[in-house]
C-alpha cells in the first residue's frame, strides 16, 4: 500500500513537473525586419499584431547578430542552434567549400527526394549541412520523440533549418505555388498538405496588389515612383496598383514571394498545420517554426524606404494578429508561448543615402570579381582567384605553388589592392581571425562566422554604408547595426510584460528557451541566456 501511495505521488508530481511546459511553442523569424520598423510603422499598426506582442510581451530593443554575413541561412541556424556559424556550420545561403573546392547550398542533400509537385532541385534539401543541434532537436529528445516539431517559410532554408536535424516536417513553397518538402523527411507528403496544395490558395491571392490604407498613411515611405526602387517580375514601373494576374500569367506562382500575399498563404499553412497535426493539443509540447520571407523578396527589390514595404508590414501585422486570435482559439490563451525575430536586418540604399551627401555607393560583386581576376591577370600572368563570394576571397594555392610564389607575399599584394578599392575598410588574412584576441570588434563578427574548411584566405570589411549590391532595391551581409539590429519579443505562457535597452545576441535565444522549458541545450551553445524571460 505505501509503495503503490508512492509511485502515484511520483507520477502525480511527474505530471505537474510535465505542466511546466507550454502546449506549443511558436518561433516567428521575418526575413530581412529592422528593429526601426517598429518605431517607423507603430501609428499605423492594429492593436492586436505587433503592439499586442509589445504591449503584453517583453520587447528587446536591442537584440543584434554577432557575425558575418548577416544573411538569411546563418541568421536561421543561429536563433535556433543558440550558436554563430563558425560553429554550426552555415557560413552562408551558399558558399564556396575550400575543403570541396566546389560552391555548396546551405541545405543541399543529394542524397533525397522531392516530396509534392516541383521541379526535382527544389526538393533535393536537408539539414544535413547544420552541424548543431537546435532547439528544436532538443524539444524532440526530451519528449521522446513524442513532441511534434514542424518548421514552414516559403524558402527551403527558411523551413528546414531552425526544425532542425529531428524533426517531423519541413515545408517549403516551390516555384509552382505547392508546398514541398523531401524524403528526408518522409516517403509522401501528408494528406492535409495534399489538401491544401489542391486548393490552389497562391492562384487565388494573384489578382491585385492595392495599398491596404489610404494614401496619405504612408507618409513615412518614399514616394511610390522613386529611382531607388527596382521592379517585380517586369512591371514597367514598380507603383500600385500592380496587377498580379498578369505577373502570374508571364512569370508563375513564384510572383507570390515578392508580394505581401506570401505570408498570407503561409499563415494559411500554418493554421492548418495546427488543425491537422493537432498541435498544442495533447500534454507534450510541440513547437512551430515560422519564417515570413515576403518582407525579404520586397526589400531586396525595391528597398526599405518604399511604400511597398510599408504595405507589407501593415499587411503582415494583420497576419499576425489573425494567427495570435487563431492560436487563443485553438490552443487557449496563456497555453502557447510565441517568440518573434528576424534572421537579419538591411542597409539604407547607397544611392539614396549619396543624393543625401553621404559619400557612399554601391559595389556590383561581379565588378569586385572583375577587378580581381584583372589585377591578378596583370600582376602574375594567371588568375589566382577561385572565389570571392560572401566578402571572402579563395586562392588558388595550386597554381601559386607551382609558380613558385609565397602564399603570403601573395595575399599582402592581394590586400594592397583590396585596400585601394574606395568601399574598404580593411582585409583580414586567415591567420589574423585564428589568432583573434577579441579586441578587434568586428575581427570578432568575422571570427563567428568563420569555418576554417569552407572559408577563405581573406575575408574583406567594407566601409559603413557601402552595399555589395545593385543600384535599386537594398542589401545586407555587414557587421554594422543597419544589419545586426533585430527585432526580439516574447509573448504568450509565462512572459511577463516588460522592456529591456540593453545589448543582447540573437544566439541567446535558443538557450533562454531551453532554461525556459527545462530541456537540454543545444550543442554548439555558449549558454548566454537572457535572465528577463527567465523570471
Amino acid at each position: 500500500m505505501r509503495f503503490r501511495f508512492s509511485l502515484l505521488a511520483f507520477l502525480f508530481a511527474v505530471n505537474i513537473y510535465a505542466q511546466q511546459r507550454p502546449k506549443l511553442v511558436v518561433g516567428i523569424v521575418v526575413d530581412q525586419m529592422k528593429m526601426e520598423y517598429l518605431y517607423r510603422f507603430q501609428n499605423d499598426f492594429s492593436a492586436n499584431g505587433f503592439k499586442r506582442l509589445m504591449n503584453e510581451g517583453f520587447t528587446y530593443h536591442n537584440a543584434n547578430f554577432n557575425y558575418v554575413p548577416t544573411y538569411t541561412a546563418p541568421g536561421h541556424a543561429s536563433i535556433y542552434t543558440g550558436t554563430t556559424p563558425s560553429v554550426n556550420g552555415i557560413v552562408g545561403n551558399e558558399w564556396f567549400s575550400r575543403m570541396l573546392g566546389k560552391v555548396m547550398y546551405c541545405t543541399d542533400d543529394a542524397a533525397v527526394k522531392i516530396l509534392g509537385l516541383g521541379s526535382e532541385i527544389e526538393g533535393k534539401m536537408s539539414p544535413k549541412n547544420l552541424l548543431t543541434t537546435t532547439i528544436t532537436d532538443e524539444l524532440k529528445l526530451s519528449t521522446n520523440f513524442k513532441g511534434k516539431v514542424i518548421g514552414m517559410s516559403l524558402k527551403d532554408r527558411g523551413a528546414i533549418l531552425p526544425a532542425g536535424h529531428f524533426a517531423d516536417w519541413a515545408f517549403w513553397l516551390s516555384n509552382t505555388g505547392n508546398f514541398i518538402s523531401s524524403t528526408f523527411y518522409g516517403e509522401n507528403l501528408p494528406d492535409w498538405v495534399a489538401s491544401f496544395n489542391a486548393e490552389k490558395r497562391c492562384e487565388s491571392y494573384l489578382k491585385s496588389w492595392d495599398l491596404y490604407k489610404p494614401i496619405e498613411t504612408y507618409n513615412e515611405s518614399l514616394a511610390d515612383d522613386n529611382p531607388y526602387e527596382g521592379k517585380l517580375y517586369g512591371v514597367e514601373k514598380p507603383i500600385f496598383p500592380y496587377n498580379l494576374k498578369a505577373m502570374f500569367d508571364k512569370s508563375g506562382a513564384s510572383v507570390i514571394r515578392a508580394t505581401p500575399f506570401g505570408n498570407n498563404i503561409l499563415e494559411d499553412f500554418a493554421k492548418k498545420a495546427v488543425t491537422a497535426e493537432k498541435l498544442g493539443q495533447d500534454n507534450e509540447t510541440d513547437f512551430l517554426t515560422i519564417s515570413f520571407s515576403s518582407t525579404d523578396y520586397i526589400g531586396h527589390i525595391i528597398g526599405p524606404r518604399s511604400i511597398e514595404l510599408q504595405d507589407t508590414y501593415l499587411r503582415l501585422d494583420e497576419t499576425i494578429a489573425d494567427f495570435l486570435s487563431f492560436l487563443d482559439k485553438s490552443v487557449g490563451k496563456g497555453n502557447y508561448l510565441v517568440f518573434l525575430t528576424a534572421d537579419h536586418a538591411c542597409a539604407e540604399n547607397a544611392r539614396f543615402l549619396s543624393d543625401h551627401k553621404y559619400n557612399v555607393t554601391n559595389v556590383e560583386t561581379a565588378s569586385i570579381q572583375e577587378k580581381l581576376k584583372q589585377f591578378s591577370t596583370e600582376k602574375y600572368g594567371e588568375n589566382l582567384v577561385l572565389n570571392y563570394s560572401n566578402f571572402n576571397l579563395f586562392l588558388n594555392k595550386q597554381i601559386i605553388a607551382s609558380k613558385n610564389l609565397q602564399l603570403n607575399n601573395v595575399k599582402k599584394d592581394f590586400i594592397d589592392f583590396l585596400m585601394s578599392q574606395p568601399q574598404v575598410k580593411r582585409v583580414y588574412t586567415e591567420e589574423e581571425i585564428l589568432a583573434n584576441s577579441g579586441a578587434d570588434y568586428f575581427l570578432n563578427f568575422i571570427f563567428n562566422g568563420y569555418d576554417v574548411t569552407q572559408n577563405g584566405d581573406l575575408v574583406v570589411l567594407d566601409k559603413p554604408g557601402y552595399i555589395e549590391y545593385g543600384p535599386t532595391g537594398s542589401s545586407h551581409g555587414t557587421a554594422y547595426m543597419y544589419d545586426t539590429n533585430v527585432p526580439l519579443l516574447f509573448y504568450g505562457w509565462k512572459i511577463k510584460h516588460g522592456e529591456s535597452h540593453k545589448k543582447k545576441l540573437i544566439t541567446q535565444i535558443a538557450p533562454t528557451l531551453a532554461q525556459k522549458l527545462s530541456l537540454t541545450m543545444p550543442n554548439g551553445t555558449e549558454g548566454e541566456v537572457l535572465q528577463e524571460i527567465l523570471k
